[in-house]
């Protein structure tokens, strides 16, 4: 960092502005390559002007050889000083590996058949007063990574293909369902009221309301006001935020893809997810099949379903007796060495947490569990054939939770008497518990049409499609916990 300190200082004493702004580009790296591809050796005729960031330098004397990178590829670069002149051949001297140039030239193929820049003007564009990490170990350490991601972006393509893929992938879903009608929209992100899921919150505070705020965990009750309000089909892109544990499937932010529609049940959702999620596999990898951990992945349907409950009992190992019997589901837990909080747990909960912990790892390919306890799904519908359950499912892939969603809950009475039920289960300890949103039950009481919901979670969807087994890996900026600098 001296040394580059140095370089500045004797760039400025030069009249070299170190940092200018007036350098106009004509050609990306990719619009280049296009014009090779396009014009073959007539592309050597166009004068071009570029820009990027020396990624590599190999200087001969009077002349050197170097790669810089644009936001779009790499080019290799020859500088002579006959070239650009014996002032600005002083000046290039004093550039580094990392500086930001602009370029301008024609393009030729060297004897090694590589095209190649030939530079008749070079301008620093940005000095860079930090080295780039060595580039034959590159940025490894995965804290260092996270940490500084924008190095990880610069040192490992891999990490860029990542999330070129995750913007794909998100606009794949966009184009899917507004081609069905679905109208994109935006919720608050801070609410009075942290509802739409059961999760433990973060609490912030509004000083000149002067009223406590909570960061949202879940759109989903203003996306169903709007469902009252007369849009039959809306979605959302939307940032959650969960109090909760950190893990390689969990990160208190995160993205998930929701949406609503009228007029139909947790039965259509389940057709619409599977050809939504193999539309957005042939958009993005080209095919509907693809390798995560080891194991294939393939889209093509049906998908099966099964209950939660044979589930447990099948891949569980759960007797069927102990499905209504909380000290036996204790018992069972504590055989297992599952842990589970005895506090405010009911059957339900206790089913959930050994589905988690037992069944979960086993679904690799794609499946849908469903019938889910009432006291575990407040605001879903309950079935017509059993009312211990209701219309609802969970998909996981890969041993993952992807998505949920369910026949939505429009009884504002039974509603209500959930919320109640949920308020019960919040004294008694559960933390997670539902609260009780006055405002919601009214909205209600104006008539909602019978209607699904679904929620997909974006970066775990992401890690499927790229093979990474952390969620730190898809999510540019995971939360850290912080260090001295």
């Amino acid at each position: 960092m001296r040394q580059r300190r140095r370089k500045a200082e004797a760039l400025t004493q030069e009249g070299v502005p170190l940092y200018p702004n007036d350098f106009r580009v004509s050609h990306t790296v990719a619009q280049a390559r296009h014009l090779i591809e396009e014009s073959g050796e007539e592309a050597g005729r166009t004068v071009l002007s570029m820009a990027g960031r020396i990624v590599g330098l190999r200087s001969f004397g009077k002349a050197a050889f170097l790669h810089f990178k644009d936001g779009t590829g790499k080019l290799q670069a020859y500088i002579k000083r006959d070239g650009i002149g014996p002032e600005a051949y002083g000046q290039f001297k004093k550039y580094d590996v990392g500086d930001f140039i602009g370029l301008k030239g024609t393009l030729f193929q060297t004897k090694t058949g590589e095209w190649t820049l030939l530079a008749t003007q070079v301008r620093l564009l940005c000095k860079a007063l930090r080295p780039l990490p060595e580039k034959f170990h590159g940025l490894r350490d995965p804290e260092k990574r996270f940490r500084q991601r924008y190095l990880d972006l610069l040192m490992n393509t891999r990490v860029r293909d990542v999330f070129i893929k995750r913007a794909a992938i998100v606009q794949a879903f966009r184009d899917f369902l507004r081609q069905r009608d679905f109208l994109e929209v935006e919720t608050p992100m801070m609410q009075p009221i942290a509802g739409g899921a059961e999760a433990e919150p973060f609490k912030t505070h509004h000083n000149a309301l002067g009223i406590d705020l909570f960061l949202r965990i879940a759109p989903e009750l203003y996306l169903k006001r709007l469902v009252v309000g007369g849009f039959d089909r809306v979605f959302e892109v939307n940032r959650n935020f969960r109090n909760e544990g950190i893990s390689t499937r969990h990160n208190p932010e995160f993205t998930m893809l929701e949406f609503y529609m009228a007029y139909a049940t947790h039965e259509d959702l389940m057709s619409l997810t599977e050809e939504m999620f193999r539309d957005v596999a042939r958009r993005v990898l080209g095919r509907t099949s693809f390798m995560y951990q080891g194991n294939e992945i393939v889209l093509d349907g049906p998908w099966p379903r099964l209950s939660l409950t044979d589930a447990l009992r099948d891949l569980g190992g759960l007797d069927p007796v102990l499905f209504h019997d909380r000290d036996g589901l204790l018992d069972f837990a504590r055989a297992k060495e599952i842990h589970v909080e005895k506090k405010g747990k009911h059957c339900g909960k206790i089913l959930a947490k050994l589905f988690d912990a037992l069944v979960e790892p086993q679904l690799i390919a794609p499946t849908f569990i469903v019938d889910y306890p009432v006291e575990i799904s407040p605001l879903a519908r309950r079935s017509d054939s059993d009312p211990d359950v209701t219309e609802r499912f969970e998909l996981f892939i890969g041993g993952s939770e992807i998505a949920n969603g369910f026949s939505e809950l429009n009884d504002p009475i039974d509603q209500k008497a959930r919320f109640l039920a949920q308020m019960a289960a919040r004294r008694e300890g559960d933390e997670e518990a539902h609260h009780m949103d006055e405002d919601y039950i009214t909205a209600l009481e104006y008539g909602m049409p019978p209607t699904a919901g679904e929620g997909v979670g974006i970066d775990r969807l992401v890690m499927l499609f790229t093979d990474m087994s952390s969620i730190r890996e898809v999510i540019l900026f995971p939360l850290l916990r912080q260090t001295g600098r």
